[in-house]
């Protein structure tokens, strides 16, 4: 079990990495954008990206 979340925890890190090494001047614009949104839209992305990932996870249990 420990080995499996190690290894997502890894690939998060690799695909969150891979952005910014690759696109560095439209991630550091994206992080600008972003960082001007309000509180509430940011929770809003935040709550989103969690169920989604919770539905992928729910999904592939079956």
């Amino acid at each position: 079990m420990l080995e499996t979340l190690l290894t997502a925890f890894a690939l998060v890190l690799i695909i969150e990495g891979l952005i910014p090494a690759l696109f560095p001047n439209k991630w550091r614009d994206t992080m600008e954008k972003l960082a001007q949104q309000s509180s509430l839209s940011i929770r809003n992305i935040g709550i989103s990206l969690l169920v989604v990932g919770t539905f992928i996870l729910w999904l592939l249990s079956y």
